[in-house]
């Protein structure tokens, strides 16, 4: 398929590149310059991307970049013809998904939002989840890409049921990381030792994909952004928005939203988000440690 790929950051470089590799004709865009993908077409603007193509893949940092993408200047929608498909692999807002898709509807556009789940390496071996929102037909007509990325696809519902899906899902690893994060502290601060505690957590009802993940990161003190600490605080804020307009109290969230901006003051912004372990260590005055470490 004719496909334009714009976004090309931690997740999305080796998504376009997946397509690439699976025989897709691709043409790429990224807001930084500089930024290539091998075999693929680097295009000068959004516009310029999605010439002639069948399929414009998103895959940027928030609401407003994917309304900038979509409608700015240069943007897609200058190029927008009438059977073409956008789909979204940002994680934005479901109200704002609905709109984006009502305003490309009159040039004959589908929208579909297809955020996804699983790690950089997850996006580097074409193993993502996505959760889809969409019409039936226009999810179909994507399976091929899907697929090329992808190991698996939830489709929700209609457009926007997708980015809702990621919301709730994001929610639960932001608290879920939270609780691991606060144990280890608390742990550190008793006495117990940190791998023997996480290998008790994985042989227990403890157990979570989250923590499974996250421990050998965490226990050899790598914080590299596999998912930036910042992008984790936007998708906690849409979450409560989402839930303020549904009239849902979440408590917890809010608590660890509390957690994000004071380790974005503290300068962890562009770590993982498992740098929040960095500030519950300076709070109580100790340093999680494993043997690698």
């Amino acid at each position: 398929m004719r496909v334009a790929f714009l976004g090309l950051g931690i997740m999305g470089h080796a998504m376009a590149t997946n397509l690439v590799k699976a025989g897709h004709e691709v043409a790429v865009w990224n807001r930084s310059p500089g930024k290539v993908v091998e075999g693929a077409r680097a295009a000068a603007s959004p516009a310029d991307a999605a010439q002639g193509v069948e399929v414009v893949w998103l895959c940027v940092s928030d609401t407003a970049a994917v309304e900038s993408v979509l409608f700015g200047p240069d943007g897609v929608g200058q190029s927008l013809t009438e059977g073409m498909a956008i789909s979204d692999s940002s994680t934005i807002s479901p109200t704002a998904t609905r709109k984006f898709a009502e305003r490309v509807a009159p040039k004959g556009a589908q929208y579909v939002d297809s955020p996804m789940t699983g790690s950089k390496a997850a996006a580097e071996s074409g193993a993502l989840l996505f959760m889809v929102g969409g019409d039936e037909q226009a999810v179909e007509k994507l399976k091929p890409l899907y697929a090329a990325m992808g190991k698996k696809i939830f489709r929700m519902g209609e457009t926007g049921k997708g980015q809702s899906a990621k919301l709730v899902m994001n929610l639960q690893i932001a608290l879920i990381y939270e609780g691991f994060a606060e144990a280890l502290t608390l742990a550190a601060k008793l006495g117990v030792d940190a791998e023997n505690l996480v290998h008790l957590i994985n042989a227990s009802m403890v157990k979570s994909g989250v923590v499974e993940y996250k421990a050998p990161f965490v226990l050899r003190r790598d914080f590299s952004p596999n998912f930036p600490l910042r992008l984790m605080r936007k998708d906690i804020r849409l979450a409560l928005e989402a839930a303020k307009e549904a009239r849902v109290k979440l408590p917890g969230l809010e608590t660890v939203e509390e957690v994000y901006d004071v380790a974005i003051e503290e300068g962890h912004a562009d770590l993982d988000y498992a740098a929040t372990l960095l500030l519950l260590e300076k709070w109580a005055g100790v340093e999680v440690k494993g043997e690698a470490a």
